[in-house]
């Protein structure tokens, strides 16, 4: 078919740049879920509100994780099943996938709901106010049971692109984000903040539901099903490369080492992540002098992930661009062109985190970024959280050759290096001087900061090594290919 036989053939940078753009969009409106709760409830319920939802963001995270351990292990799979040309393993991919999906959905929100109390003390709640504990338990009760939904609908989204539908993926997740956007005003404020919307010179003020941060919730489970409608549709349609079969949901001895294995890695990746979040949170709780300070760290942490998330999501949305390449022309054996999109995704990869970091270190841009999320006339949060963007993200220049060899192990099913690259920055090194820092300098919020520019290059050191090394294994293979061709 098409869409297969363009990622043997076509040009590897203009197609890296044509599957890129529709999986940059994707990954950026699927992080935008989190992140337009935050703006509408920073903006509208106040610093307590944003920093109970922070509570919540290591626990959203360790979901994240299971279901990137899913979805990007199989997704890779598929790449290097449809380059192989074997369409029955790949339906077994897919059924498989959702398989999984379904067994983790019936094990963790419940664990979670039953114990979230427990949960949320081991974020740091119990030195934040009492508003800001009472926002994250009754956010997080409500948001878990979409989890079915989400999983599914992110999973389905990575199988798109590997397959070749890269504009499918990205539709999944405009119907969910515009849904988001749409339902959170409405469910979030009330009839004294109505909703005023404007269409063709008119204007109309619409009363809201007033319900909160519950409001943002709800208005997240409902997006999260339309996303899942709309993949759901996809692969039973028709329209897929690969049909998913009712047939095929279970799972096979055979199939499950392999996805496993290369899920392992970003599944690590996003599990430290977790672990940092709520190291990060622990240790604002810890340090801070009082109560106050505690809430107002937290949620200051609360604006650094979500600009975080929105100025690197690209980052991340380009790599789900580079895998489908990467993964099928490995399995066709094309080394000249894995070599090729590799490099490739490595320009545009750090090209993105340079802007990354130009616009949350360089005046104003951080303190316009954060007052995206802080209470207007909240003038004490807004310059903590300027000043806390700029320290923190001063480095994250260097990352992307992290990230960029990190999907390229993971791409070619070498999952032990994948593993090592991917957990070096937040296990390795950030943890670690997250917790010893604070012992070693007066300014403790400083010092918890400052990890992460330190990790950021020691990072980056780190991983040059493996990529270099791997780099000219390419060039040899090629270069013996051209000689046997030759001869």
């Amino acid at each position: 078919m098409e869409k297969t036989r363009e990622l043997a053939t076509e040009n590897p940078a203009k197609l890296l740049l044509k599957y890129s753009w529709p999986a940059l969009v994707a990954m950026t409106l699927s992080a935008l879920y989190s992140v337009v709760d935050r703006l509408y409830i920073g903006r509208g319920c106040g610093e307590a509100a944003m920093a109970g939802l922070t509570l919540n963001f290591p626990v959203m995270m360790l979901f994240g994780a299971f279901g990137v351990f899913v979805g990007a292990g199989h997704a890779a799979v598929l790449s290097i099943k449809l380059g192989a040309g074997d369409r029955t393993a790949c339906e077994k991919i897919l059924g498989q996938m959702v398989a999984f999906k379904l067994v983790f959905f019936f094990i963790l929100p419940p664990l979670v709901f039953f114990n979230a109390d427990t949960v949320l003390g081991w974020c740091g709640g119990g030195r934040l106010s009492p508003q800001a504990l009472d926002c994250a338990r009754r956010y997080l009760k409500i948001v878990l049971f979409s989890h079915l939904f989400s999983h599914l609908a992110f999973g389905f989204s990575a199988l798109m692109r590997s397959e070749g539908s890269a504009r499918s993926s990205m539709m999944c997740m405009v119907v969910g984000f515009g849904s988001n956007v749409i339902l959170d005003p409405f469910f979030i404020f009330g009839p004294s903040n109505p909703v005023v919307l404007r269409l063709f010179g008119r204007s109309w003020s619409l009363p809201g539901l007033d319900m909160g941060i519950e409001g943002a919730a709800w208005a997240t489970n409902i997006a999260m099903f339309a996303s899942f409608a709309y993949a759901a549709w996809h692969f039973t349609s028709g329209r897929a490369v690969v049909r998913l079969r009712l047939s095929r949901i279970r799972f096979y001895r055979g199939l499950i080492a392999k996805p496993c294995g290369i899920g392992f890695a970003p599944f690590l990746q996003q599990l430290l992540g977790s672990v940092i979040n709520l190291a990060l949170s622990a240790s604002f709780s810890k340090w801070a002098e009082d109560e106050a300070s505690a809430t107002a760290q937290v949620a200051s942490l609360g604006v650094f992930q979500s600009v975080l998330i929105l100025t690197l999501m690209p980052v991340l949305g380009a790599q789900q661009g580079i895998q489908p390449i990467i993964g099928y022309n490995w399995g066709a054996r094309n080394f000249k062109r894995v070599r090729s999109a590799a490099v490739s995704g490595f320009w545009i990869t750090s090209a993105i985190c340079v802007l990354a970091c130009f616009v949350q270190v360089v005046p104003p841009f951080p303190r316009i970024l954060a007052s995206m999320f802080v209470p207007a006339g909240n003038t004490a949060l807004l310059d903590l959280a300027t000043h806390d963007l700029i320290l923190s993200n001063c480095m994250i220049w260097c990352i992307g050759l992290n990230i960029v060899a990190t999907t390229y192990f993971q791409s070619i099913g070498h999952p032990a290096t994948a593993i090592f690259l991917s957990s070096m920055r937040q296990g390795v090194v950030m943890l670690p001087i997250v917790w010893l820092l604070p012992h070693l300098m007066k300014d403790h919020a400083f010092a918890i900061w400052l990890s992460m520019p330190v990790s950021d290059v020691v990072c980056c050191l780190m991983t040059a090594v493996p990529a270099y090394l791997h780099l000219k294994f390419l060039a040899s293979v090629r270069e013996r290919a051209a000689i046997s061709v030759s001869t």
